[in-house]
């Protein structure tokens, strides 16, 4: 990529890696003149972001609390670059305790939990936060809330690892049992369809037809954590089960229930979803850097978005991302549309 334009005396960006950010995450820069006058500084919007490492070719950069979605700039002296744009996470709620990643109806809303330490009784398990980003309590009476999805009719389903269920909820937040005995049961996907499949961390991935007779789909490596499940464009099931190993792997299941390694080599791999062109993102790290990884077509791995403690990620209709850590949920305008299995 070439040198943006700009005076010789001025800093110049050439680069800025990974493309997207929230709080807490680092940006790597390269470029030139970072450090002619004193240490460089770096902007974000008009908020100064902490430099871990400054030359004056290279720059890592904190992005720091109140950041917004907005350009970076570098100083040095009196002289700034151009500004360089960036695509920050916008903090919508926070005191929560997501454990997987959360789910976005077709309008918009999203939904997540307050999963809580296991055997804790919490007074709202999963929390909607609507259109306006006004959050708001949606289920109240449920232990350890942790996997949530939608089916094709707008119905969100939700698993309990304390409990070994899955409820269904109407939209209006009405709650009933729609299947149990899932041993610790985490994450949730359905396929075209509309067959449920089910995360038991032990061990097993469970499939419960739509007139919810069960089935033992594929049995993988027990998860210390949770499984993550998501269908891709191929109608394989992707699964992450994070272990002790910084070498984990996603893994890829046919409908035959046959297991295969579709990549390895992120350190503890959680929440994963798709997009329209068939990458896979997941919530991990890669050479120890966190955040969410993308894995190209090609399985090509690179770091798309930085930051600490992601648990999992969802698109959202206005071409968003939505990002659940373990205490809170950001919004990050990518301008990429999500898979849809309809």
């Amino acid at each position: 990529m070439p040198l943006r334009k700009s005076s010789d005396s001025k800093p110049q960006i050439a680069q800025v890696t990974p493309p997207a950010a929230i709080a807490g995450g680092e940006l790597q820069i390269r470029g030139k003149g970072f450090a002619k006058a004193d240490r460089p500084r770096v902007l974000i919007g008009d908020v100064g972001a902490p430099v871990i490492v400054g030359s004056d070719s290279f720059v890592i950069a904190r992005v720091p609390e109140g950041a917004t979605a907005g350009e970076l700039v570098i100083a040095s002296g009196t002289q700034q670059s151009e500004a360089w744009a960036c695509d920050i996470g916008v903090m919508l709620a926070d005191s929560l305790h997501p454990v997987a990643s959360p789910a976005v109806d077709s309008f918009g809303n999203i939904f997540t939990t307050f999963s809580g330490s296991r055997g804790q009784k919490v007074p709202v398990a999963v929390y909607k936060i609507d259109l306006n980003f006004n959050i708001k309590p949606f289920i109240n009476d449920l232990m350890n809330a942790t996997g949530v999805a939608f089916d094709r009719e707008g119905m969100l389903y939700i698993s309990s690892r304390y409990e070994g269920f899955v409820y269904q909820v109407t939209p209006n937040g009405n709650m009933s049992l729609f299947v149990e005995g899932m041993g610790v049961a985490t994450g949730l996907a359905f396929d075209r369809d509309q067959n449920l499949y089910v995360g038991d961390r032990s061990g097993t991935i469970f499939k419960i037809s739509p007139n919810r007779q069960i089935f033992v789909f594929a049995t993988i490596e027990p998860s210390i954590a949770a499984y993550h499940l998501a269908f891709g464009p191929d109608g394989n099931l992707y699964v992450t089960g994070p272990t002790t190993s910084s070498f984990d792997a996603v893994y890829r299941i046919n409908m035959d229930g046959e297991v295969d390694v579709f990549y390895r080599g992120l350190g503890r791999p959680q929440g994963l979803a798709f997009d329209a062109e068939g990458r896979l993102y997941v919530a991990a790290s890669l050479a120890g850097r966190k955040g969410v990884v993308r894995i190209n077509t090609d399985k090509s791995a690179e770091l798309f978005l930085s930051g600490p403690g992601i648990v999992g990620l969802a698109f959202m209709p206005s071409r968003s991302m939505a990002i659940a850590t373990t205490n809170a949920i950001y919004r990050v305008d990518v301008g990429i549309k999500g898979l849809s299995l309809e």
